[in-house]
């Protein structure tokens, strides 16, 4: 199948282009300048993709923005890579496909689609429907026009597995067209899809993408954000080590086992307890001697 629409089908991949000394411009391109024009060849297409995959202008805009902005803090592995197009372009699905959007308010529900045209809302609704890796693996193979091993690659799935998913994706999307009626052959499936998800991409208009130069700078403002948080956690964690290892004991004290209650110990010794009698006879000379005579005479008996 032969891609007719460049908006929604393979993307032209930029080749790498080497980074050109300072003080020798006039030798090629700079950096700044090949991200530049990838960035100006892919945003657009990378925009409806990722619509196709989410239904969500807002997060297909986001996504591409920051795939391009990793691009760009990995740009010497980027440029030198087999597909810089590709690389970006899984990026933004990742971003785009992730299931932690769910818990966002703002993306928690798809777009409203017009009324005017049933057929498309109803292709979008059976996209969305699909698993995750059922929609993605569709919309690379009929949408972008990629081939069967080079979705399975993307999609990090075998090449049976994807294809597949692949004939399960488009029996379950064609099921809900009015088209499904008429009996097609896989050839004439993969066209008709390919037709109906570059109709599908071009009927929503592009969301306001920033400029290449804001991408670049929003991607280096981040860096330097989580360099500067990395710094002070870094200087945090030796401040504390170094309070641990002042105010740290020099040696190690065991501290005081805890008391037990210790069985077969003989009662402690001392005088025995008084009885009644000689508590009644202590009683009777304390009296005596308080209030008796001078001396007591004992008694003869």
């Amino acid at each position: 199948m032969a891609p007719t629409d460049p908006g929604i089908t393979r993307d032209q991949p930029t080749p790498p282009v080497p980074s050109a000394p300072a003080d020798s411009a006039a030798l090629g391109p700079t950096p700044a300048d090949a991200f530049d024009a990838l960035y100006v060849g892919l945003a657009t297409a990378l925009f409806r993709q990722t619509y196709l995959l989410t239904g969500r202008r807002n997060l297909a805009k986001e996504s591409v923005e920051r795939a391009f902005e990793q691009a760009w803090q990995r740009w010497p592995e980027v440029a030198v890579d087999r597909d810089p197009a590709g690389w970006v372009r899984a990026a933004a699905y990742e971003y785009a496909m992730s299931p932690w959007h769910r818990l966002r308010r703002a993306h928690r529900h798809p777009d409203p689609q017009s009324a005017a045209d049933p057929g498309s809302r109803a292709l979008l609704d059976a996209l969305l429907d699909l698993p995750p890796a059922y929609r993605r693996t569709l919309v690379l193979h009929d949408g972008v026009g990629l081939g069967l091993p080079d979705t399975a690659a993307e999609t990090e799935a075998s090449t049976a597995a994807a294809a597949g998913r692949l004939v399960t994706a488009r029996a379950a999307v064609t099921e809900r067209m009015p088209e499904s009626a008429t009996p097609l052959s896989p050839d004439e499936e993969s066209a008709l899809l390919h037709e109906q998800l570059g109709t599908l991409a071009h009927a929503q208009p592009v969301a306001a993408l920033l400029t290449p130069h804001a991408v670049r700078t929003s991607s280096e403002n981040k860096a330097r954000l989580w360099t500067q948080a990395a710094i002070a956690l870094t200087a945090v964690i030796v401040g504390l080590a170094g309070v641990t290892m002042v105010t740290a004991p020099p040696r190690y004290e065991a501290p005081p086992s805890p008391a037990e209650q210790v069985e077969g110990v003989p009662p402690r010794g001392g005088p025995q307890r008084l009885t009644t009698q000689d508590l009644e006879m202590q009683r009777k000379l304390d009296d005596e001697l308080v209030h008796g005579p001078a001396r007591l005479v004992p008694e003869v008996r």
